[in-house]
């Protein structure tokens, strides 16, 4: 695991994810997948602290195998693209004390699919060095063209200015709104588009990321704490 300085001015966390994005490899999986892992972050806006969590599944069935989940205090402010500043702390909490470490992990948020092509999914993703996938309810940054209505339609997600291809925009059930898929580290973008079909059953979100959040805010509500989507 990489060691990254996290108490970070806004300033000085926008240079450092200019300096990471150096680092980020967008490239075919080394290895078979036989564990995914999914993992989510559960806060309110302004909240001292918050709850994060990880499940392991098996792959392809996503059965779950294993899962962890912590409370602890937030220590960045909610600031637009520097979400992994705020959230990866308490992520790593939670990573050490998971059992069964899976072989690539889809990520509650964007990867590639950013500003700066540092989402907290390859931020993840170079700190643990683990291949991850950014999975997203919405978009950070990137255009792209609604897919057809069918599951597993995609269209592609481009940058407005230079069209490079962030991700697509994935169709993940029938009728429902899409989701945004974009690699983070160690994965192609095609890679990451089969594996999250792959995932999908019977919701809008892939299994890892749904049980992950299932998962965290069962773990919040009974610490008396109110559940955030």
């Amino acid at each position: 695991m990489s060691k990254i300085v996290w108490n970070l001015s806004a300033k000085e966390a926008i240079s450092l994810q200019k300096d990471l994005s150096k680092k980020v490899k967008i490239q075919p999986l080394k290895k078979k997948i036989n564990l995914i892992g999914g993992c989510d972050v559960s806060m309110n806006l302004f909240a001292k602290d918050g709850f994060a969590g990880f499940v392991t599944l098996s792959y392809p069935k996503c059965n779950k195998l294993d899962e962890s989940v912590v409370k602890d205090k937030i220590n960045f402010p909610y600031i637009p693209g520097l979400l992994s500043f705020r959230e990866i702390p308490m992520l790593l909490k939670a990573w050490q004390k998971l059992k069964t470490k899976p072989d690539l992990i889809v990520v509650d948020g964007v990867g590639i699919a950013h500003p700066r092509r540092i989402g907290i999914a390859t931020h993840l993703g170079l700190v643990l060095g683990v291949p991850t996938i950014g999975c997203a309810k919405s978009v950070l940054t990137g255009v792209y063209k609604e897919p057809g209505n069918n599951k597993g339609d995609f269209s592609y997600m481009y940058d407005k200015f230079t069209k490079e291809v962030l991700g697509v925009a994935l169709r993940s059930k029938k009728g429902v709104k899409p989701i945004f898929i974009s690699p983070g580290h160690l994965i192609s973008l095609e890679e990451s588009i089969e594996i999250i079909k792959t995932c999908l059953k019977k919701h809008r979100l892939p299994e890892p990321t749904r049980l992950a959040h299932k998962s965290v805010n069962e773990y919040r509500a009974r610490s008396n704490y109110k559940t955030s989507i």
